[in-house]
């Protein structure tokens, strides 16, 4: 804590602000969207498909507006987006802890997702702006408040509910109505670099033109995607194994591998990033972190299923592999792609990136269910994990092709260096 806290205050006013932001919005995210499920099918007696179509519209209205969010970032300011995003937010999760009826809870679903998307990628490039040539520590530092957020939110919650579900969603709420409140008063506006924050509001197309034609850009977008895949298989595959061989509720085992995965990121991310950094390049760390993440399927490959033992040994020694490749990664990441808009449009790119991983995700997910399937039903289930660490290391040698191709370098860096 003493490290973190040293960290933290090295940093500008503005960009503390920001790590606390980020705490405060996972905590009332978290101490509420775990629970959401529940308590459509539950209290309020929605079918399976009813609560899929409003789970479903909130993460396409975050996952697909995040381009929106980030263009709307680079052209009118950082500020602007992420106050917006608090009070939007604010109302969504108020609304939904109110209303009973379908088109309501659609309309308040969709509310919260939009609100992440309009804050996500204006966190993001204003963190990076104001961090300046400490971009790479601010990131490892931002991750430790994020994943701390992910931590407490789930917990927090648990200790609500024991009041009611209404009384969940009031007090993530009013975290988010004190968080716009604080962001007004405290936060200073700061717009990022490029056309597209000054230009006509006609200049939003050759904004996107000018992100898409990015190539580096997108090549490395989708160089990662896979550890975005990845890493949700805590919420997927892990679960599944631990139903199958364990005989456990998939929900609570989901909820255990969370906590020690965020735990993990908690308490080693500054260590894992001071580390990386004195021993490797970016893209040495990008391609050890990829490395460790798909090494993470390897004990599972090789646990029979008749073993509890060495099932729950090999879930654990997973969780903790991906969680320690996701921390080596995440800084690097986005640093990377700072440096491959040149520092300009920096919103947009997130938006788009968060995009792509988004999509990345919902079509890897389906190909690891079907892969799953294909694997039980053959008696093969070291398939599914043989694929998996695969994903790893391909990304590891996408990123390591691209780097050593000059791509990754970002175009000032190339210029000078010629």
């Amino acid at each position: 804590m003493r490290a973190l806290w040293r960290q933290t205050r090295s940093f500008s006013a503005p960009t503390r602000l920001l790590m606390v932001n980020q705490f405060a919005i996972n905590l009332a995210f978290y101490m509420l969207m775990p629970y959401l499920a529940a308590h459509l099918a539950g209290p309020l007696g929605l079918a399976a498909w009813a609560v899929g179509l409003v789970l479903g519209v909130r993460n396409f209205s975050q996952q697909g507006m995040f381009l929106v969010g980030g263009t709307i970032a680079d052209r009118f300011g950082y500020k602007a987006p992420i106050m917006a995003g608090c009070l939007l937010r604010t109302a969504g999760f108020g609304l939904l802890g109110a209303v009973d009826s379908l088109p309501a809870l659609i309309a308040a679903s969709a509310a919260t997702g939009f609100a992440g998307a309009l804050f996500n990628p204006a966190v993001r490039a204003y963190l990076a702006a104001e961090a300046g040539d400490r971009r790479v520590d601010a990131f490892a530092t931002f991750n430790v408040y994020y994943q701390a957020g992910m931590l407490l939110g789930p917990l927090v919650g648990l200790a609500l509910l024991a009041i009611d579900f209404r009384t969940v969603c009031a007090v993530s709420a009013a975290v988010f109505a004190v968080l716009t409140v604080l962001q007004w008063r405290a936060l200073p506006d700061r717009h990022g670099t490029g056309a597209g924050s000054t230009g006509p509001a006609g200049s939003v197309l050759a904004q996107w033109r000018s992100v898409v034609a990015n190539r580096p850009f997108l090549l490395f977008a989708a160089a990662m995607t896979g550890s975005y895949v990845l890493t949700f298989q805590v919420y997927l595959a892990l679960p599944l194994v631990a139903g199958d061989s364990l005989g456990v509720n998939a929900t609570k085992v989901t909820t255990g591998l969370f906590v020690v995965s965020a735990a993990v990121a908690v308490a080693g991310q500054l260590r894992l990033t001071a580390w990386a950094k004195d021993r490797w390049s970016p893209h040495q760390a990008l391609a050890a972190g990829l490395s460790c993440m798909g090494l993470a399927f390897v004990p599972l490959a090789f646990t029979p299923r008749d073993s509890p033992v060495m099932t729950l040994v090999a879930l654990v020694a997973a969780v903790v592999l991906l969680a320690v490749g996701g921390a080596v990664v995440y800084p690097f990441e986005m640093d990377t792609v700072v440096a491959l808009c040149d520092n300009r449009l920096v919103a947009t790119h997130y938006g788009l990136y968060n995009t792509v991983s988004g999509v990345g995700i919902t079509l890897g997910n389906l190909a690891v269910g079907a892969l799953w399937d294909f694997a039980q039903d053959h008696r093969a289930a070291w398939l599914t994990w043989g694929v998996l660490v695969a994903v790893g290391f391909g990304c590891a040698v996408s990123v390591t092709v691209l780097a050593r191709s000059g791509r990754l370098a970002g175009r000032e860096v190339a210029q000078a260096a010629g």
